[in-house]
């Protein structure tokens, strides 16, 4: 019994980092339809402020939850400034806009830093189960993941702020025409998915090596988890996290890591297959 609760547990971290690594891209890209091939950068500059804040003296907590998220907030107000918003609807020409924020992001952090692996420790320690331990941060992630997917939802849906967002997002001339600034909607959504991006990446850097390159790891599964998601963004990125962090668990579990990340991606094949348009496109129609 206490193998399997800990089973449970590896396939919910799985699915807390899928979580973790999707939900800022869902909102810029599930919402505003904006292709960020930054976004791992984003998610490893996060990472980097959380561990150069601890580095210096500073509470891992407040680096994490309060430094990162705004450092990468600020970094995706500039960017929207000064790229994004010259691009909205011309979806190629973001697409090499970002790929190139990309490489100066990963070039620029490997001048400053160098091209070498660094990190912290996870805190809280241990929590034994029986005769097997588990960290107890990652069980602290998954609450926390869980958490955010219920806050962007509420949010979206119970507050003004949100459904004018998400009337922006749908038609931006209606909204105009209610007084609402859709460039400004526009922005303040970038640089929100921004900050959660950015606390993603503080949160996970505990868990992994921290190298400038490490967006690159990160970002296939975070465009491949929402695009299976469909219109309905958190709603769907929570079900695909799911389900994806699952099979990737049990397959690793069966076999070895590599044929757990081989059935991710034939999973997202054979979900894109039977439902192009998403998840939610087909089922869980009307959520958000």
């Amino acid at each position: 019994m206490d193998y399997v609760f800990i089973q449970i547990i590896q396939a919910l971290s799985s699915v807390t980092m899928l979580i973790l690594l999707s939900i800022g891209l869902a909102i810029m890209f599930g919402m505003m339809k904006v292709i960020n091939f930054a976004h791992g950068e984003f998610l490893m500059i996060g990472a980097y402020t959380s561990v150069m804040s601890v580095n210096a003296g500073l509470n891992f907590w407040v680096a994490t939850f309060l430094v990162a998220p705004l450092s990468v907030a600020l970094v995706g107000f500039v960017v929207e400034r000064l790229v994004i918003r010259h691009l909205y609807g011309r979806l190629i020409e973001t697409m090499l806009a970002t790929w190139g924020l990309s490489l100066f992001l990963i070039g620029a952090v490997t001048v400053i830093f160098g091209n070498t692996v660094t990190g912290i420790s996870a805190p809280l320690g241990a929590v034994h189960i029986g005769s097997y331990s588990t960290s107890a941060y990652e069980l602290l992630l998954i609450v926390v993941a869980f958490l955010m997917l219920i806050a962007c939802a509420i949010f979206l849906k119970a507050t003004n702020a949100g459904l004018v967002a998400r009337a922006a997002m749908q038609n931006a001339e209606i909204t105009a025409v209610l007084g609402h600034e859709p460039a400004r909607i526009y922005c303040t959504t970038f640089v929100v998915g921004s900050a959660i991006t950015g606390l993603a990446g503080g949160l996970i850097a505990p868990l992994t090596g921290i190298s400038p390159s490490m967006g690159l790891a990160f970002v296939a599964k975070a465009f491949i988890t929402v695009i299976c998601a469909g219109p309905a963004v958190i709603t769907g990125t929570g079900l695909v996290a799911s389900a994806f962090g699952t099979i990737n668990t049990t397959v690793t579990f069966l076999s070895t890591p590599v044929f757990g990340e081989v059935a991710l991606l034939l999973s997202a094949i054979v979900l894109l297959r039977v439902v192009p348009r998403g998840i939610t496109a087909k089922f869980f129609r009307g959520s958000l």
